[in-house]
């Protein structure tokens, strides 16, 4: 697939060379990526009309809080932190594979354990800190 990827860069950049991408239409014009071409019209006026009400899909704010939860995560260098962030991490997850209405991978009870499983070892973390 590298060899077709790379015919095609090639190709694309032959053509651009010889100017055949200047007198396109918006050419120097900056992209509109406010519409989505592949999402229906009714969907797009209705989504629309929710952006400009303020409203942000559950799917949307989970997303942000799991970005912000592996800033954090990265800034954070004490074990049961990392672990209470961890577990976090972990539900918002399962939450977003729910909203997606994709299959889980892994069953529902498995996650309950892991965790379980985690919550357990915050507490040891805690108790760990406590100790020294």
């Amino acid at each position: 697939m590298k060899l077709l990827d790379a015919l095609v860069e090639q190709r694309i950049a032959a053509a651009a060379a010889r100017g055949e991408f200047d007198e396109l239409p918006g050419a120097g014009a900056p992209l509109n990526f406010e519409d989505d071409p592949l999402v229906p019209e009714e969907v797009r006026v209705a989504n629309r009309i929710l952006k400009n009400a303020g409203f942000v899909p559950p799917a949307i704010e989970q997303l942000r809080a799991l970005h912000s939860l592996q800033d954090e995560l990265a800034a954070v260098s004490d074990r049961a932190t990392r672990c209470r962030l961890q577990v976090k991490m972990l539900a918002l997850d399962m939450a977003l594979e729910s909203l997606r209405g994709g299959p889980m991978l892994v069953p529902r009870d498995y996650c309950r354990r892991i965790a379980e499983r985690l919550s357990e070892r915050v507490a040891g973390a805690d108790a760990d800190d406590t100790t020294s």
